[in-house]
């Protein structure tokens, strides 16, 4: 199974791209495993801010500011989410963050980016926990420098994320191109698709033609990329976990689709033909012909000196008898 995300047509926006993908991986792994995860789009799209996430983010340096004057105090503590330690302030936090982790990863990369061969494989291998734990507390503790963290945080769910062109159509004509060389090798048999684009109908059309399933996840509900594709869903349906249930009944009728196809007869007399090696020319003799050759071979059998074949040797003898 692939899934393949216009990232240009259907960004996340306010919604956590972590969670969305996540989201996205679990209901597209109702229709079979998930073998690829690939999202496109430009740098202005990686880079874009949405209006929604530059506001809580005003919020959030807000109340900073009035917890550092001491004006008001946060429920609970920050906790720092690599070694536990405990900040009454986000501002606290954020500083020993940098000072101490940011800066351990930094020297850990560091002997990554300078080793070779075997020595690197083992520090990836040492290191590898650590890095993960670094990233996660990174997302989010620290403000991502570019956009709101689209890419790091798709990349941190699996994706590979693929910066195309700052040009029309680039994403949807690389996108596309790598969905026909995935079934050009036949390495899915179901395309799960995040777009609204209706460019995308043709490749929709060329992987049902191609016998592999195919699933669309967009928000325009009459669009011809839905009408096209097997069965689709939307947004809403992907985050409230509603696609995942719907996708159990979904998978169970296209079992139950192709059992029905596979049943189905239809004469096609010139495959028969062939596949029984019947010859289009009857011969000419017919079985009766073939009857009554084998029936004189019979009568030449048991004609003899002795008579006709009717006579029985027991009279034969009987009168031999009499005659001495």
């Amino acid at each position: 199974m692939g899934l393949f995300w216009d990232l240009d047509n259907k960004p996340p926006n306010a919604i956590p791209p972590y969670e969305v993908a996540n989201k996205l991986r679990i209901a597209a792994s109702s229709f079979g495993i998930v073998r690829y995860m690939v999202a496109y789009a430009n740098s202005h799209t990686l880079n874009h801010v949405p209006q929604s996430v530059r506001e809580k983010r005003k919020e959030r340096e807000l109340l900073y500011r009035l917890e550092n004057k001491g004006v008001i105090k946060p429920n609970e503590p920050y906790r720092c989410r690599v070694c536990g330690r405990k900040f009454y302030t986000n501002e606290k936090l954020v500083n020993h963050f940098k000072e101490l982790h940011e800066r351990e990863h930094g020297k850990r990369m560091s002997q990554i980016e300078s080793a070779r061969g075997s020595r690197r494989v083992k520090l990836v291998a040492k290191y590898s926990m650590k890095m993960e734990k670094y990233k996660k507390a990174a997302s989010a503790i620290l403000t991502p420098k570019l956009g709101y963290g689209l890419a790091d945080e798709l990349k941190r769910a699996g994706f590979w994320v693929q910066t195309v062109l700052d040009k029309p159509q680039a994403a949807d004509r690389a996108l596309q191109s790598h969905i026909v060389d995935v079934m050009d090798h036949r390495r899915v048999e179901c395309v799960v698709l995040v777009s609204d684009d209706s460019d995308f109908v043709d490749v929709i059309k060329e992987a049902r033609l191609r016998c592999l399933k195919t699933v669309v996840v967009g928000d325009i509900d009459d669009g011809v990329l839905k009408r096209t594709a097997d069965t689709a869903f939307s947004w809403e349906e992907i985050l409230m976990g509603k696609a995942k249930k719907q996708a159990v009944s979904v998978v169970k009728n296209w079992k139950d689709r192709d059992i029905l196809k596979r049943l189905e007869w239809t004469y096609n007399p010139d495959a028969d033909k062939e596949k029984f090696n019947v010859d289009d020319t009857i011969d000419e003799t017919s079985e009766d012909d073939n009857f009554e050759d084998t029936c004189d071979e019979v009568d030449d059998v048991y004609k003899d000196d002795r008579g006709s074949w009717w006579e029985l040797d027991s009279d034969n003898d009987v009168t031999k008898g009499q005659s001495g």
